[in-house]
């Protein structure tokens, strides 16, 4: 038995280990840039990229303005002159080639799957990265599509977003659709805004006032709620 048809996962921090594929990437970066490889160089990029996404979320940038700054304002804060838009394609090719997954991510996709559940990638990053990750990895042929804000011309949590993807999931019945994440501000506002049940993937002990269908605390709890 299942109480949801369609799962919609966030890719980042739900399914896949941002935080290890970001220092990945970020680290290659700076060596091919000559950059000094410390912690504190890695925390100052973070923060300018966190608070650029978040601009991004509350609608107040656009993707473009995002990519093309980041590692200029990056540079800027280190005292570095370069070519931030360079310095942005070279980190996103290097980003593409990360697709660790959490720790028992491929395990609750498999076992959704058994449900019979179609699952989807809904995903604010970017397409041509987030493409070739999950192509490349174990999720390949389990996922059914991805959904990227990129190709959606609008990001979660607007309504936009969630138009263009239930439209392209052919208008299914809402009570039956589960968004599942670990942002409160894109993933679980997104979804309770537009009507849709989520699943908030609370690692931290977080609180939130806003009205949650359920509240899980690692990735194997997911499956509990999808099965009701």
């Amino acid at each position: 038995m299942r109480k949801y048809d369609i799962i919609l996962l966030d890719a980042d921090d739900t399914l896949f280990d941002f935080v290890q594929s970001e220092e990945n990437a970020i680290r290659e970066t700076f060596y091919l840039y000559g950059i000094p490889n410390t912690t504190e160089n890695l925390r100052r990029y973070q923060e300018i990229n966190e608070d650029l996404w978040r601009q991004f979320e509350r609608a107040e940038i656009t993707k473009s303005y995002l990519l093309d700054n980041r590692f200029s304002l990056f540079f800027s804060a280190i005292g570095k002159t370069g070519d931030g838009v360079k310095a942005n394609s070279d980190y996103l090719d290097r980003l593409a080639c990360q697709h660790i997954l959490l720790p028992g991510a491929l395990t609750l996709c498999e076992n959704l799957k058994a449900l019979g559940c179609r699952l989807y990638l809904a995903t604010n990053g970017v397409t041509r990265v987030q493409k070739k990750r999950l192509a490349d990895s174990e999720l390949n042929g389990i996922i059914d599509g991805i959904f990227v804000s990129e190709e959606a011309g609008a990001q979660k949590p607007q309504k936009e977003y969630f138009d263009y993807v239930l439209s392209r999931l052919k208008a299914p019945d809402r009570s039956r659709v589960l968004m599942v994440g670990d942002s409160l501000s894109s993933d679980i506002k997104g979804a309770v805004d537009y009507g849709l049940d989520s699943c908030w993937l609370n690692r931290k002990g977080a609180s939130t006032d806003l009205p949650i269908t359920a509240e899980v605390h690692s990735i194997p709890e997911i499956l509990r709620v999808v099965e009701g």
